[in-house]
């Protein structure tokens, strides 16, 4: 008897040590990523971006906090918060005292679906599910009802006040020391918010540099900025596909991105242009799933440096 259930025993014990690490250890092992992006033009200084993501703060995650508040120790010349602050309608004031000492820095900032609305539950075999019939949110899914809103209008508002520029759909400029920085942003393409119309026509030719900021990276989006001839795209959402599978990678993207770029640096080309492409796999998850497994929860420092 024994050595007919031994093996479907081990295989349960090996299952539930990973998910024990993964809900107990890894969700809540912060790392730093550091790259380096050659978009600058020659004999510029070198400068130092700061991208945080996908929070998804959810009251009481002090740990996740401090690690933010950390971050501000890094002295970054400017950070770009890629969306997806809350998972929590109540996380507001959470979520500003972890960013708050960022705050103190130039900022930029785009909103994800989840600063809009609160998650839900749901079967993380579906994400699989949706991958393989080409649904991704909004993208192909029926509307949300009967969702919770968050009070988003709480953190726009809190990081207007702070001076960090909002890019739903719209440009802005950061006047650093030695450098002047245009971003290009977009509002999220997972609930079909992004408007590339209203933003289209390329870097802006009297700035040191044109960034483009998005939440979900969609190809449609990465192409458009693509094609514009943007340098370097920043985007989260994809989690780094949260639940990946060692010497693999992740599985899922939740957006019709490849795997293969669901987290890191690489590189997008379309209208025969190529930029760099930053995607995030950010610090939190939806609350629902509080678990990540060969995929830790992470800030980025990106070192701009001139190209040859």
């Amino acid at each position: 008897m024994r050595a007919r259930y031994g093996v479907p025993l081990s295989l349960a014990a090996v299952g539930a040590a990973g998910l024990a690490y993964a809900a107990g250890y890894e969700v809540r092992s912060f790392r730093l990523r550091r790259v380096t992006v050659p978009v600058l033009p020659p004999g510029m200084r070198p400068l130092r971006v700061l991208q945080v993501s996908d929070i998804h703060m959810v009251g009481g995650q002090r740990k996740k906090q401090r690690w933010l508040q950390s971050l501000a120790g890094l002295r970054p010349d400017f950070v770009v918060n890629t969306g997806d602050n809350l998972s929590d309608p109540e996380g507001v004031p959470e979520t500003l005292d972890a960013l708050g000492p960022l705050m103190e820095f130039p900022g930029a900032y785009v909103f994800g679906s989840n600063d809009y609305y609160g998650p839900r539950l749901r079967n993380p075999a579906r994400y699989l599910l949706e991958k393989a019939q080409g649904r991704h949110g909004l993208n192909g899914n029926a509307p949300a009802v009967g969702v919770v809103h968050n009070p988003w209008e709480d953190l726009r508002d809190a990081f207007d006040a702070a001076g960090w520029l909002n890019l739903s759909n719209t440009r802005g400029r950061l006047k650093l020391e030695g450098a002047d920085i245009a971003l290009t942003g977009l509002d999220d393409p997972h609930i079909k918010r992004d408007r590339y119309a209203e933003v289209a026509g390329g870097p802006e030719p009297d700035a040191d540099l044109s960034l483009a900021v998005v939440h979900a990276p969609y190809l449609r989006s990465l192409d458009a900025f693509t094609a514009d001839r943007y340098p370097l795209v920043l985007a989260g959402h994809t989690h780094g596909g949260q639940l990946c599978v060692p010497f693999y990678g992740a599985l899922v993207t939740n957006c019709d991105i490849d795997t293969k770029r669901a987290k890191g640096l690489s590189t997008h080309t379309a209208g025969g242009h190529t930029s760099y492409l930053h995607v995030s796999a950010g610090c939190g998850t939806n609350r629902y799933t509080p678990i990540r497994f060969a995929c830790p929860p992470e800030a980025t420092l990106l070192t701009l440096t001139p190209h040859h």
